[in-house]
């Protein structure tokens, strides 16, 4: 399963990896690619993961989610 999640506030390269490295973290997440210029992440779950959850783990590292597909 793989969700696209739409990030704001990320501006360097920096912030890709405190990113990716929050969504790495979560139980579930096989892996993260965040892109910077498309303000962006995908996700590869190996089960799956409340938005809730995914949500929380970036707006704690900082950056405002405005959406989840």
């Amino acid at each position: 399963m793989i969700k696209k999640i739409s990030i704001e506030g990320m501006s360097c390269q920096h912030c890709v990896n405190h990113v990716k490295n929050a969504l790495e973290e979560l139980d579930g997440i096989r892996s993260a690619k965040v892109s910077l210029e498309n303000k962006s992440a995908e996700i590869e779950l190996s089960h799956d993961v409340d938005n809730e959850i995914i949500e929380s783990a970036i707006e704690e590292a900082g950056y405002e989610v405005t959406k989840i597909q």
